[in-house]
């Protein structure tokens, strides 16, 4: 069996999009071969389509507050006693064009009314409406850098400036945050399960504003706002709410959302590779593989300190099994017994994609003793 398991090429094509391009291109180079195809995801974008692929599951569509307040279809999953979504539904960069991307006002509500909704969604048996026992939340690709401060407000949480007036959404309002006050009736939300595909505290050179604010749309002077404003946010964090939550592994992801889930539900992030792989049984698969074929947009040294590429090498080079990585970009070694291929800077489609695989696998196989 050849196991065909990619992430998403940025930019490009999404997991489930390759899996398919490196599937027909396995295909025409194996015919009869059996090809099982199992897209994955790192924790943040892509959770939706890796974990529906893998598990049955229920798509539904609610609209919720977008990152500029204009209401925005936003997917979640149910799957059992589960609602699995992704913040960036609600508030992800995507939905913002280019011209109008500012954290400095944009809005994480949406991503509170997304958990709510989510949390009520599952059905039993007979199709009756049952409350969710656990929330798989994907952090990434948000246009926000507010810390959550929307999806608090969605919760109920009281986000007051000196006067006692709800700040102004966005990063900028953080600045102006005198006092958090909890609600007065919580929401009921089950077990949260926070996963993140980056390891940035909230603050400092590798934090939120800093790394992922120019991206959102931030100027210079604005990075330094957004910064200003986390940093207060985190001090009454602690004071208010007795939690430490900037140097948390993850809590710069998604705008300081990591934190953010931290702070308010007690859910701090989690590595989102090992816990994906483990969801979608890649262990019990890759046992039964001859040749894992995997991808990404670009190969680099963060890939094997934890992304979910890195992870599916990792794990068929311990159970002995051949790879094939293929990617647009390839800077840094590669394991020992890896063949990589499509190192040419390029961003990859489909069709590139397939034929690579069917010009790379026929040789690999050849070499691990297929007839």
């Amino acid at each position: 069996m050849i196991l065909v398991a990619p992430t998403a090429f940025k930019g490009t094509i999404s997991a489930g999009e390759a899996a398919s391009a490196m599937a027909a291109g396995a295909a025409s180079a194996a015919p009869g071969r059996e090809i099982r195809l199992m897209p994955l995801s790192d924790g943040g974008h892509g959770l939706l389509e890796a974990l529906g692929a893998a598990r049955r599951g229920s798509p539904r569509t609610v609209s919720v507050m977008g990152p500029l307040g204009d209401p925005v279809p936003a997917r979640y999953l149910v799957q059992g006693t589960d609602g699995v979504l992704e913040t960036a539904e609600a508030c992800g960069l995507h939905l913002v064009p280019p011209s109008r991307r500012d954290p400095l006002r944009a809005t994480t509500q949406g991503v509170g009314e997304l958990l709510l909704a989510a949390a009520g969604a599952s059905e039993g048996a007979c199709g009756a409406a049952l409350a969710a026992e656990r929330l798989v939340v994907g952090l990434g690709g948000s246009a926000t850098v507010d810390a959550g401060s929307g999806m608090a407000r969605a919760l109920g949480w009281r986000l007051l400036d000196g006067s006692g007036r709800p700040i102004a959404p966005g990063g900028r309002g953080l600045v102006d945050l005198v006092v958090i006050e909890p609600p007065e009736r919580p929401p009921r939300l089950p077990r949260v399960v926070v996963l993140a595909d980056v390891t940035n505290p909230l603050l400092g050179p590798d934090g939120a504003a800093a790394v992922y604010g120019p991206q959102k749309g931030a100027t210079a002077a604005g990075v330094e706002l957004l910064e200003k404003g986390l940093a207060r946010w985190a001090e009454l964090v602690f004071r208010d709410l007795g939690r430490r939550v900037a140097d948390l592994p993850g809590a710069g992801a998604a705008g300081g959302m990591g934190a953010a889930f931290a702070a308010y539900l007690g859910s701090p992030p989690r590595p989102g590779s090992d816990w994906l792989l483990d969801a979608v049984s890649f262990d019990a698969a890759l046992a039964e593989a001859e040749v894992v074929v995997t991808g990404e947009g670009a190969w680099d040294m963060q890939s094997s300190m934890g992304k979910v590429t890195g992870e599916v090498v990792t794990r068929a080079l311990e159970a002995g099994v051949p790879v094939l990585l293929v990617a647009g970009s390839i800077t840094g070694s590669l394991p020992r017994g890896v063949t990589a291929a499509g190192s040419t800077g390029a961003m990859l489609d489909g069709e590139a994609l397939g034929i690579i695989v069917a010009e790379q696998l026929p040789a690999l196989l050849r070499a691990h003793g297929d007839t």
